[in-house]
């Protein structure tokens, strides 16, 4: 089978966000494929709505045999099993949030998958830990490196590398 080369991004503003980021990670490496990097976690306003509840957010880099309608399809139950309630359209706050960003090189453009993920560009919040990891990866959209897509991102927001230490 083959290896892919699998981009996530967590993200939690809601409960013990960095128990729940770690077992978010440990939760992926058991049901997606090896943990091969992970970024530091990092703390940011909320995007794209208003909130008092600071966002944390990590990168993680997984090699896996599963495609990405199965690994979208796991996420979406460890999200539900770690308590996220999806409640409609919009943005919300959220125990967690599991992203796809990147699988391999592909572009996947289904009503229920985006890959790589469209709005990663625009967001600090996922372009930070994306650099720390991954900082040459070129995005096959826009044929720019991670490095590059940060220096031109027009999101000013500040995303702060915070300590993991429980």
């Amino acid at each position: 089978m083959k290896m892919n080369r699998v981009f996530l991004l967590t993200g939690s503003n809601r409960g013990e966000s960095l128990r729940l980021m770690n077992t978010a990670v440990r939760l992926v490496g058991e049901e997606l494929g090896q943990v091969v990097r992970e970024s530091r976690v990092y703390c940011s306003e909320p995007w794209g709505y208003s909130s008092s509840a600071l966002f944390y957010n990590q990168s993680i880099e997984i090699a896996s045999t599963l495609s990405a309608d199965s690994i979208l399809e796991k996420i979406l139950e460890i999200e539900t099993r770690m308590g996220r309630i999806r409640l409609g359209e919009g943005y919300s706050d959220r125990e967690m949030d599991i992203d796809i960003l990147f699988y391999g090189d592909e572009i996947i453009e289904k009503e229920n998958l985006a890959i790589p993920h469209p709005r990663m560009h625009l967001r600090r919040f996922a372009l930070v830990p994306m650099e720390e990891i991954a900082p040459n990866l070129i995005h096959p959209v826009f044929n720019k490196s991670i490095s590059q897509l940060l220096t031109t991102c027009t999101d000013s927001s500040a995303v702060v590398e915070i300590s993991q230490e429980l």
